[in-house]
């Protein structure tokens, strides 16, 4: 109220002095007589003129008698002496003209005020304010805000991931009758943890939840709290809370909370001087202010959880956690179910074939793939998605885009068609492999020659060390199959190397595979918790010393030698198949699971030569 008084007031203030200075103009004008310059030049003539002041464009001037209206003073427009001379000859009235310049004098200085003042509002915008709302705005909320009738994502629409739905229809239920729930002195988690690898359906699950509940769903970033001044993402995070209070029961949704909850004391400061810091202080505060029986919830996701703050994790803030994993093969159908109803499918497409092509695939993986096979089967005017488009999908995303233009010399053609089809025997031949899709020597992505697809009967969680002897066989085959046809080693197998060095070393320094070591894991890496990758910068940890370092390099190169041995010793049994392979591979440049069938089923004998 006291702000709109002073409103008010400034008005008035402006009205006051506006109607001074037109009555201030308008008396003027009615002082001073506006006169033709002939009429100047009379009166100048007849000497009834006291007093002159004379500009590039006026004469002012003072007259010893009134003029008829009772003015002294008159005004006079200059006209240039020649042409007045000239004038006088003739029997007329003239006087002079003044161009009007008010619009070019308004814009000589409103024009640079106007881009000045949108400047301004532009770096208000900016550091978070709004139109007209004033640098205070800057600590307001960013966070989207949906109401009950914007969000059309229901349970329905989320496949792949039953228990983590399970978990949250607790905290639909709860959200529907708030008070149900505290009849028995039980209280509902204040926040709820969703973790998992990226592209899961973390965010998907969070808008399901609003969805069933039918309830205000506020979602915001982790990193939209933070910003360049100190203190602005603590004013958030009130904010936020405030306007869900208000508007309870509701979602507060934070995505990519390892944006903010990092750990404290570990940034470059290591103070709690951070901006970081005090926002993530903030938000605990919160956490434990407000009181879940108004119907507030709080949900989050992050795919980073062990670089978490331990004090978001404790009991009493975010009290469950709920794991969004990689779909099994059973949730991978159901997710294709999910995204093939809008597309015009051919009669030989199977989820379940395609299920169980695309392995470690996540549900944002799977909606990529669909999309792909659709683009693929227009691409070739078809009237509908076929088998083979989801086929060629699931190679580009795996081994990358087809280089047809990229042209091999006959000699490395011939060393890659030799390679490939090293891998694809030994695969064939090894128990408990994978089973061999498809075996090309089109160059794909950004540097593999040639490819060998492997397609998993089933989803696989433990491996037995026979198993991991058998993978690294299948991975040393190409390199094999060169030593046995060529007697030489080419670049080719880098990558398999890489895979096989740290199947083997894994074997020896985590999985206590080393009859020598024995069982005991002697390294930890610093992988994150959801996947195998290893953290940038962080190396592996151990506990050591040189000794056993030197034991663990000579086990490890003594796993990959014997593995490696054993590989060149099966190929070398089926030289003559690996030679009729590798001529047919070079002819038809692919071979899909079908015609290595064929080629492989012929006599054992044929596929067999001596050996030295």
């Amino acid at each position: 109220m006291k702000q709109q008084a002073q409103f008010h007031i400034g008005y008035w203030f402006i009205a006051v002095l506006g109607f001074m200075l037109i009555q201030n103009l308008l008396t003027e004008r009615q002082q001073v007589a506006q006169i033709p310059y002939s009429e100047f030049e009379q009166y100048l003539k007849e000497g009834r003129i006291t007093e002159l002041a004379v500009s590039e464009r006026q004469i002012e001037g003072t007259l010893k008698e009134p003029l008829p209206g009772g003015q002294t003073h008159f005004v006079a427009t200059r006209v240039e002496p020649d042409l007045a001379q000239h004038l006088q000859q003739f029997p007329v009235r003239y006087a002079g003209k003044i161009e009007s310049t008010l619009l070019r004098d308004l814009l000589s200085w409103t024009l640079p005020a106007l881009l000045f003042f949108a400047l301004w509002l532009f770096l208000l915008k900016r550091m978070g304010s709004g139109l007209g709302s004033g640098m205070m705005q800057i600590g307001k909320s960013k966070a989207k805000i949906y109401v009950e009738t914007d969000m059309k994502v229901t349970f329905a629409d989320v496949a792949g991931v039953d228990e983590a739905k399970d978990e949250l229809k607790e905290i639909v239920d709860f959200l529907k009758e708030p008070q149900a729930y505290g009849r028995l002195g039980g209280r509902m988690p204040k926040g709820v943890l969703l973790i998992g690898p990226p592209g899961t359906g973390k965010t998907l699950l969070a808008r399901a939840v609003a969805g069933e509940a039918k309830v205000p769903f506020f979602s915001i970033s982790g990193s939209e709290f933070v910003e360049m001044f100190v203190g602005v993402g603590a004013a958030r995070v009130r904010d936020l809370f405030e306007q869900a209070r208000a508007q309870a029961p509701a979602i507060i949704f934070i995505d990519e909370l390892d944006a903010l909850g990092r750990a404290r004391g570990i940034g470059p400061l290591g103070g709690g001087h951070d901006e970081k810091e005090q926002t993530l202080n903030q938000l605990l505060v919160e956490l434990d202010g407000f009181d879940t029986s108004t119907g507030l919830v709080l949900l989050a996701a992050t795919n980073r959880p062990e670089i978490l703050d331990p004090a978001l994790l404790r009991a009493g803030r975010f009290d469950r956690q709920v794991l969004v994993d990689r779909p099994d093969k059973i949730g991978r159908v159901q997710i294709l179910q999910v995204h093939l109803k809008k597309t015009q499918l051919a009669v030989d497409v199977d989820p379940q074939q395609i299920a169980a092509l695309t392995p470690g695939f996540t549900g944002a993986d799977l909606a990529n793939l669909v999309n792909e096979a659709t683009l693929l089967a227009t691409r070739r005017q078809a009237e509908a998605v076929a088998m083979d488009d989801f086929t060629a999908a699931i190679e580009r995303i795996v081994a990358g885009l087809e280089k047809r233009n990229r042209l091999l010399n006959p000699k490395e053609r011939e060393v890659v068609a030799y390679h490939e089809m090293g891998h694809a025997l030994v695969a064939m031949a090894l128990p408990g492999m994978d089973t061999v899709h498809k075996v090309s020597i089109i160059p794909r992505g950004m540097g593999a020659l040639g490819y060998t697809i492997q397609r998993p009967t089933e989803d696989r969680f433990l491996m037995t060390r026979e198993e991991l002897e058998n993978k690294m066989a299948v991975l040393l085959g190409g390199r094999a199959a060169e030593w046995v046809v060529f007697s030489h080693f080419s670049t080719g197998a880098a990558d398999d190397l890489v895979k096989v060095t740290d199947i083997a070393r894994a074997m020896v320094t985590r999985y206590g595979m080393s009859e020598r070591l024995g069982h005991v894991s002697l390294e930890r890496d610093q992988h994150s918790y959801l996947g195998n990758e290893q953290i940038y910068g962080l190396p592996a940890r151990h506990e050591y010393g040189e000794t056993t370092a030197t034991a663990i390099d000579s086990e490890v190169q003594g796993i990959i030698e014997r593995a490696f041995q054993r590989t060149v010793a099966l190929l070398e049994e089926r030289r003559a198949l690996l030679e009729r392979c590798a001529r047919r591979l070079l002819e038809k440049e692919t071979l899909d699971a079908g015609q290595l069938a064929e080629l492989t089923s012929k006599p054992r004998s044929e596929s067999k030569t001596p050996t030295a």
